[in-house]
């Protein structure tokens, strides 16, 4: 006759969600902890008292797990627009020949849902994590990175972090996108950046500075306006130019989003494109083809990025535990001239009738 088991054998074992839970800290803080990264002080105390109060013991499994794929890699993005879907949708093709799934995670710019989002992507043990980079998460990404998660950065970079890059060239594509512009007359051109806090906002503002200058000509401020990637405060941004009294003959926008709401402006004032201002875009869309004048456009190379993505994930899965310095892959544009940029037309180019 077997002996009754105690009260204690009995109970169920505590779970990593309980600990998190109790302790008030984020599941992959715990991870970390029980995994021997560096978490801080306050956080460390907090976890040992939740596990010595609930009597956790670690899975033995589940840690010897960790070394193991779970053939899912994340996917962390600010929003779901034009682009990054464009780089989801290849990506996830990418992904399922290589027989992975995607872990996607919309965090909007937030700060505190992109810590989530890693912490998400610890606690879910993804093979790889590909991400925008983002600002004032350089610490987590080095634990993630450090903790033999490889982590690619693509559209945005943060310097002096140890992660694989795939960019493309946003400088020089805006260098001759603006230079094209010149090219055919212009010379008050406006520009709608992106966050220039950022590397690429900041990227693109400067192909558009030098190409300025490298024809002499000195940036006017009242031309630059930092509309942080957004339609509607590209939709703002392009009323306050047009009531300036000296308003653009051209107009160069960093992303998509900002043409749309530069484009939504015109319509309703009753402007067209190119005959009242010139335009040209960052970013490529289908839709820009259907517009009556067309739009002229910087393609990103799609596919390619999604592409390279790939075979710089295969590499590091495939040599997993070899230390090798972080590649950084710079991708070539294209820009597709459509209708809605034309010469400027100056008293000396304008056609008179014959006598």
């Amino acid at each position: 006759m077997s002996q009754p088991e105690d009260e204690s054998s009995r109970r169920r074992q505590a779970t990593i969600v309980e600990v998190a839970d109790r302790a008030g800290v984020a599941i992959g803080t715990v991870s970390r902890y029980l995994n021997g990264h560096p978490v801080r002080r306050g956080n460390r105390d907090q976890i040992e008292q939740a596990i010595s109060e609930l009597g956790y013991r670690r899975n033995a499994l589940a840690a010897a797990m960790k070394s193991q794929l779970t053939n899912t890699v994340g996917f962390m993005v600010p929003s779901l627009s034009e682009f990054h879907s464009a780089v989801l949708e290849h990506l996830s093709r990418a992904m399922r020949k290589a027989g992975r799934a995607l872990l996607t995670y919309c965090h909007n710019a937030d700060p505190d849902a992109v810590v989530d989002a890693l912490d998400f992507f610890d606690a879910h043990r993804v093979d790889c994590l590909v991400m925008d980079g983002f600002i004032g998460v350089d610490d987590r990404i080095r634990e993630l990175v450090a903790g033999g998660t490889p982590v690619i950065f693509y559209d945005n970079d943060v310097s002096g972090v140890p992660a694989d890059r795939v960019l493309v060239e946003n400088r020089a594509a805006s260098f001759r996108a603006v230079s094209h512009l010149l090219d055919i007359g212009h010379t008050k051109i406006a520009v709608l950046t992106g966050d220039t806090n950022y590397f690429t906002g900041r990227e693109r503002y400067e192909g558009y500075r030098q190409a300025m200058l490298s024809r002499g000509l000195q940036v006017d401020e009242r031309y630059v306006l930092d509309t942080h990637w957004h339609e509607s405060e590209a939709y703002t941004g392009m009323l306050r130019l047009l009531s300036l009294a000296d308003p653009p003959t051209a107009l160069y926008c960093c992303n998509y989003n900002m043409t749309v709401g530069a484009l939504r402006l015109l319509k309703e004032h009753g402007l067209k494109v190119p005959d009242d201002i010139s335009l040209l875009s960052f970013d490529d869309v289908p839709l820009f083809q259907l517009h009556e004048a067309g739009i002229t456009a910087v393609a990103q190379p799609v596919d390619k990025i999604a592409e390279t993505i790939t075979g710089i994930m295969s590499s590091r899965l495939s040599e997993r535990g070899t230390s090798h310095e972080p590649h950084t892959i710079t991708l070539n544009c294209d820009i597709i001239l459509r209708g809605s940029t034309r010469r400027l037309l100056t008293p000396s180019t304008i056609a008179t009738p014959s006598p």
